[in-house]
């Protein structure tokens, strides 16, 4: 009883009903009117036949038109210049009536066969050449009493309306309230623990099954990340123990072992170089961190793909020459798209280093960039040993080292902030299995790129990106530091 929408209802109801009110009221008015006004052309047209006939014509008339009359509605009365009635069941002339030929409401004395009564007519009454006096009338309850049965059929209708609508709105509020106790049920059950619950949604097109759609989807997403969530601190604490445990044997060792300056030295390195590797995966996992929960769509703008796609290629061309790898480039179209140029430049960065990284001596890599349908693809294509088809998603989760690659350097984590990029920009990633590797980025495609920068610009942009991503990845490619040296 204390619902919104029983409220709600209760208003509407009342609205109607005054609405229903106000129109029958109308109709009854103009009802009422409307009769009125016809009999009073009737009643006038009525006195100018009478009038025009000629006495004897005139007696017979008017006894012949009260004759038809078994419903006594007619009134007619002839009285001559002394008062006298002379036809007519009109008893007497009242001293009131007005013989101005219009048409008036008085309350006359009827007498006939049937008996005397007072009724309530309409009439006109006019004066003729001899001095006689002509009354033509008729009963006007007769309008009344139509007009009321009119306004008692509408107001018969306005007692269903209202309830109707009552009925509604209980049932409303009754569905609503069993829905959401449902509701409430399932999120005690989420709020318990058990993630995998979810709200009750119907077949409807209703607004409450569209924000159940709605809240549904957000609960996989947090499932999906809670559950991923579970596992980053034990992924952390392993990957983190085995540089620190190899450190710290090391230490061990040469405090023990070494006797000269360049043996505690040499100790002193393999130290320094898995304490490293360890600030590599906690600032790997801060730097997803500061992605996925960036705000930086501020600072989005119009960034050349063409351009980025040379500048990673420049970056990466020796460290690829070094293992003897063809690093191909294919950019033929000025293509654009809105975003952020340094993370951008980072995801690409790390899908052409997985790829050189994975992609034995004598192999080929190329880095393309091609116009789809509505959208613009950036694809690293590479002839290592590619993604099977069930690990296409267990390689976007961190820490994750398929048997095929825990042979080589790395922290399990250039996809996953691929992926934290790409989902940022709204963008679309997707690995392509088979032979080899194929992974591209798709984002929307912008059909022109005018930016016009001076030479030595671009050259300040590519240096400094250059050495800031160089920065980032020192620690966690040997080769790459032996070139920023």
């Amino acid at each position: 009883m204390h619902s919104t929408t029983l409220r709600r209802t209760f208003l509407v109801a009342g609205i109607v009903a005054a609405f229903i009110g106000a129109l029958l009221g109308f109709v009854y008015l103009k009802t009422k009117a409307d009769l009125t006004q016809r009999s009073d052309r009737m009643i006038a047209a009525q006195i100018g036949v009478f009038a025009e006939l000629s006495p004897e014509r005139r007696l017979d008339a008017i006894n012949e038109h009260l004759r038809q009359d078994p419903n006594r509605v007619q009134l007619a009365g002839w009285f001559g210049s002394n008062g006298r009635r002379v036809a007519g069941n009109l008893e007497s002339l009242a001293p009131d009536l007005e013989t101005d030929n219009a048409v008036q409401s008085a309350v006359v004395d009827r007498a006939d066969e049937r008996g005397r009564e007072k009724q309530a007519v309409r009439l006109i009454v006019r004066s003729l050449p001899d001095g006689d006096v002509l009354v033509i009338g008729r009963n006007v309850d007769e309008v009344g009493e139509i007009a009321r049965v009119v306004g008692q059929a509408l107001a018969l209708g306005l007692v269903p309306a209202v309830l109707l609508c009552l009925a509604v709105g209980v049932a409303l509020s009754a569905r609503i309230r069993r829905r959401m106790v449902e509701v409430n049920v399932r999120v005690q059950r989420i709020v318990a623990g058990d993630l995998r619950e979810r709200l009750p949604r119907q077949k409807t097109d209703d607004s409450f099954s569209t924000l159940t759609m709605i809240v549904n989807g957000m609960l996989d997403e947090m499932e999906t990340l809670i559950r991923s969530l579970a596992g980053v601190g034990n992924d952390i604490a392993h990957d983190l123990r085995t540089p620190l445990t190899r450190a710290r044997l090391t230490l061990e060792r040469g405090r023990t072992g070494a006797n000269t300056l360049e043996q505690l030295q040499m100790v002193a390195d393999k130290a320094i170089e898995g304490i490293d590797q360890s600030l590599s995966i906690v600032t790997a996992i801060l730097r997803l961190a500061e992605i996925e929960n960036s705000q930086r769509s501020a600072g989005f703008g119009k960034v050349a793909l063409a351009d980025l796609i040379r500048e990673v290629g420049d970056m990466y061309e020796p460290i690829a020459a070094d293992k003897g790898i063809v690093l191909i480039i294919n950019s033929p179209h000025e293509l654009c798209v809105h975003g952020d140029r340094d993370l951008l430049i980072e995801a690409v960065a790390n899908l052409v280093d997985n790829a050189v990284k994975f992609t034995p001596a004598g192999g080929q890599v190329e880095i393309g960039l091609f116009r789809g349908i509505s959208e613009n693809i950036v694809r690293v294509t590479d002839t290592g040993s590619g993604i099977s088809e069930h690990e296409r998603d267990a390689v976007l989760r961190r820490f994750y080292r398929s048997d095929k690659t825990s042979h080589t350097s790395g922290l399990g984590l250039g996809l996953n902030l691929v992926t934290a990029i790409v989902k940022l920009h709204g963008f679309r990633f997707t690995i392509i299995p088979g032979p080899g590797c194929v992974v591209e980025i798709a984002c929307p495609y912008a059909p022109t790129c005018r930016e016009q920068q001076e030479p030595a610009k671009i050259n300040a942009l590519v240096t400094g990106n250059v050495f800031t991503y160089c920065e980032r990845q020192q620690r966690r490619h040997s080769v790459i530091s032996s070139l920023r040296k």
